[in-house]
């Protein structure tokens, strides 16, 4: 099989997304991760602030009621929402979902998270992978990245809990469900390493 995607999603900490920018580099493949907020931003016509609060975060219950009751308010005043007039995390799944769509018909192109292996996971030509680390491992990374003083293990495991949440909600899976990867690998080791692991498990070639 020759795979014209890959899909990496990670644990917070595990080097997933560096991993995922090594591997384009090195096939020479569009990468997209911070990029599809700018995206995002364009398409809604909203500042890319916005769409990073709630990159792959959950509304919360309340906000959720609050949205549907100004939909509601506003077609019993015959008033039609247009399709962006509301920006939530609903919206931004959505036009998530058509930007992986079309980056995977151009294909050549490694996606980090964003619910990509659900989107794409009937897709043949796609390989998904998911990466994880010990907690101490992610620790001794994420010490070098988060501003001094931050609770480093809080941190982990309330941006995991988003991103578990996030797949729950929009659609219907299990974050760790085995059966929406081909690999899931431990960069405990180092993230060349597993990066070439990747490589060599999605294309047979170092």
């Amino acid at each position: 099989m020759e795979y014209r995607v890959l899909t990496v999603n990670r644990e917070f900490g595990s080097g997933g997304g560096r991993i995922a920018q090594t591997i384009a580099e090195w096939l020479g493949w569009k990468l997209l991760d911070r990029d599809i907020i700018d995206a995002i931003a364009y398409a809604a016509h909203v500042d890319s602030n916005v769409v990073r609060h709630y990159d792959e975060h959950v509304d919360s219950w309340l906000r959720r009621i609050n949205q549907q009751a100004m939909r509601s308010a506003a077609l019993a005043a015959g008033l039609e929402l247009g399709e962006n007039s509301v920006f939530d995390a609903q919206e931004m799944v959505k036009i998530s979902q058509k930007i992986i769509e079309e980056a995977h018909t151009e294909g050549n192109c490694v996606i980090v998270g964003r619910g990509s292996q659900c989107v794409l996971q009937h897709k043949h030509d796609v390989f998904h992978v998911f990466v994880y680390a010990s907690c101490q491992e992610r620790v001794a990374r994420l010490r070098c990245r988060l501003e001094k003083g931050a609770n480093i293990e809080q941190r982990m495991r309330s941006v995991d809990e988003e991103r578990a949440k996030y797949l729950q909600q929009y659609f219907g899976k299990h974050w760790t469900n085995p059966h929406l990867y081909d690999l899931m690998i431990s960069s405990n080791a180092d993230e060349d390493s597993t990066a070439r692991t990747i490589l060599y498990a999605m294309t047979g070639r170092a």
